[in-house]
């Protein structure tokens, strides 16, 4: 298995409801497919750097996860058949971006300095 990461637009008429149930239905696709979820992250609405769908905002997030390559590509026709996913692009990750991801959940690189949620509430 190797590990890869998506980060994926949803459409920014969805609402809050429909947004995070879209989420939930392609971390299912990897979790029935046996990937191991390792991260999810949801960075809400942002900016596009250019217009797409005459849209200029759209939902971003961020999932992490250890898979066997034929689950990428089940998960990227997925992507394709739904509308309301603008963008995304998967990526295989080698050591140095695990490390650096490693870090960032952890919140290595925050430029507020406070400690993520897991270690506030230990």
């Amino acid at each position: 298995m190797k590990n890869y990461e998506t980060v994926f637009i949803l459409n920014p008429v969805l609402s809050e409801e429909q947004m995070k149930d879209t989420v939930k239905k392609f971390v299912q696709v990897l979790t029935d497919g046996k990937a191991e979820v390792i991260n999810e992250e949801q960075w809400g609405l942002r900016k596009l750097a250019y217009p797409i769908q005459h849209k200029s905002t759209g939902f971003y997030n961020l999932v992490e996860f250890k898979a066997e390559p034929q689950l990428v590509d089940k998960l990227e026709t997925e992507f394709r058949r739904d509308e309301a996913v603008m963008r995304f692009l998967t990526t295989a990750l080698d050591k140095h971006a695990l490390e650096y991801n490693e870090k960032r959940r952890k919140g290595a690189f925050r430029k507020d300095k406070k400690k993520p949620k897991e270690e506030a509430a230990s």
